[in-house]
């Protein structure tokens, strides 16, 4: 381990094949699950106070990996042996009396989109199947110069192209609720393997949802945060704010903890916010009695859901009002947010993939590719008319915000789906005709540019999650996790894990 704020050198490279463990000792079943059960706050305080050692939570989940992930293929690279290296020498740092950070001996794998020195980085695509990085991009940099041990990668969908996780690299993951449903995605390997236990804080990113659906379907927290936030680098469209990444955790405060070391400015992102990481620290302990929320269904009609997921948030409601919350259903004026989105979208993946399709339109999956052509039919006329709608959308959520603390509605309009469809093709009978068509709750906010906070809302009678949406106004990121902490602490829903 090194000090904060100094990259370790990186590792052999790790391959696709499971790395077995080899941890100080085997452990008892029991053991391991307590282990990585546990809330990272709470491993990163035992390991500072010596508890446990950080070859004993690296090993404790990598046998988590070994045993749960053949049911779900959430985690599809693995660095057993770089990995318990890496504890090893944390465990070393600690014992000659060096200061920890704050993510000192936890263990992480990183999303397979996200690049990192030494690691294979496929981002889904066959294209890029025998692809090893030799640096680690801002945020894989951030989280391990934090003391976070990167165990691997999780799955995504190929160059995080749609909310549903199979690519075919590595194939498809499932949700550990139901192994017949979708994990969701983009970062559904991220998401999956939060609540299969086989780590304990996750990176993402997130366009449409991709943060937030994965979150929703697995029980587990997303923050989408503002854009700028956390800075991307290294980013072929540096000055773009329609994709961010951000934290993902099990539990509000921690993904709070992820945010504050992940965030905070960088002068190679043109974009980035000058307020330090650490503003948004846990913990977050602020009260809710007084705040005006206002509910929406269906965002104001333009995001009709399953009645299933509405029955299933229909109690949090009542949460809110008895943390005494003013609660009044109304939503923004988001009239041209789809247009907006979709043309943003296509004109970002044709400047960043149309040369790619060029090259290689046979290996790439042919809804990415429709996307990308789209963009090809875009003149300057159409960015530019999709622009200027943004700017009318964000002074008229500018002014919804002058009238509520924040925003409520559900993550995503369907239930965890079918893992076998490529996406979800009706909402109670209404067709959706694209790969994006259901993701309107998720991608409508997207365009507000507003942080938004996807925390575990509830179930339905059949188990599966559905996650609540809690948006903020512009750049009140903090207030969002305050908020979604509160509903958390009330509801309990996130305490339930699956049965694997």
């Amino acid at each position: 381990m090194v000090a904060p704020g100094h990259q370790r050198p990186p590792g052999p490279a790790c391959g696709a094949a499971p790395d077995h463990p080899e941890g100080p000792t085997a452990m008892r079943d029991d053991e391991t699950a307590d282990i990585t059960s546990r809330p990272a706050r709470e491993l990163a305080r035992m390991l500072r106070a010596r508890e446990v050692s950080a070859r004993e939570v690296v090993a404790a989940h990598l046998e988590r990996v070994e045993a749960l992930n053949p049911a779900v293929n959430a985690v599809v690279t693995l660095c057993g042996e770089r990995a318990m290296d890496e504890a090893r020498a944390a465990d070393e740092l600690l014992a000659a009396g060096g200061e920890p950070p704050p993510l000192h001996g936890l263990p992480v794998a990183h999303k397979d989109t996200h690049e990192a020195a030494g690691v294979r980085t496929t981002f889904g695509s066959p294209v890029f199947a025998d692809h090893v990085p030799d640096r680690d991009e801002l945020v894989v940099a951030r989280m391990r110069a934090a003391g976070a041990i990167t165990i691997g990668k999780t799955n995504a969908p190929e160059f995080a192209a749609g909310s549903h996780t199979f690519n075919p690299v590595f194939g498809l993951t499932r949700n550990p609720y139901d192994t017949a449903r979708s994990a969701g995605g983009s970062s559904g390997g991220a998401a999956a393997a939060l609540a299969a236990g086989m780590h304990v804080l996750a990176d993402g990113s997130d366009m449409g949802g991709s943060l937030r659906n994965p979150a929703s379907f697995n029980n587990v927290v997303g923050l989408r945060p503002s854009p700028g936030r956390v800075p991307q680098h290294p980013a072929p469209l540096g000055w773009s704010q329609l994709s961010v990444q951000g934290p993902m955790a099990r539990e509000v405060d921690d993904a709070a903890l992820l945010l504050s070391v992940i965030a905070g400015p960088d002068p190679r992102s043109p974009v980035a916010l000058d307020e330090p990481g650490s503003a948004l620290a846990p913990p977050l302990e602020a009260g809710l009695r007084g705040l005006r929320l206002a509910w929406s269904p269906d965002l104001g009609g333009s995001a009709p859901c399953e009645r299933a997921v509405a029955q299933a948030l229909a109690p949090a409601l009542e949460a809110f009002s008895g943390l005494g919350c003013e609660i009044a259903e109304d939503a923004p004026d988001l009239s041209g947010a789809d247009d907006v989105f979709r043309t943003l979208r296509a004109w970002q993946f044709e400047a960043t993939l149309g040369p790619l399709l060029d090259r290689e339109r046979s290996r790439i999956k042919p809804s990415l590719a429709w996307n990308i052509d789209e963009g090809r039919k875009l003149s300057g006329a159409d960015v530019a008319r999709a622009e200027l709608e943004r700017t009318r959308i964000y002074h008229r959520v500018r002014g919804f915000f002058e009238r509520y603390d924040a925003l409520l509605l559900p993550v995503s309009q369907v239930t965890p789906f079918d893992a076998d469809l490529e996406y979800p093709t009706d909402i109670d009978g209404a067709e959706q005709r694209t790969y994006l068509d259901w993701m309107r709750s998720c991608y409508h906010i997207t365009v507000t540019g507003c942080p938004a906070l996807a925390v575990p809302g509830g179930f339905t009678p059949g188990g599966l999650p559905v996650g609540l949406q809690i948006v903020g106004p512009h750049r009140a990121d903090r207030r969002v996790l305050e908020i979604g902490r509160a509903f958390e602490r009330a509801t309990g829903h996130g305490r339930r894990r699956p049965h694997l």
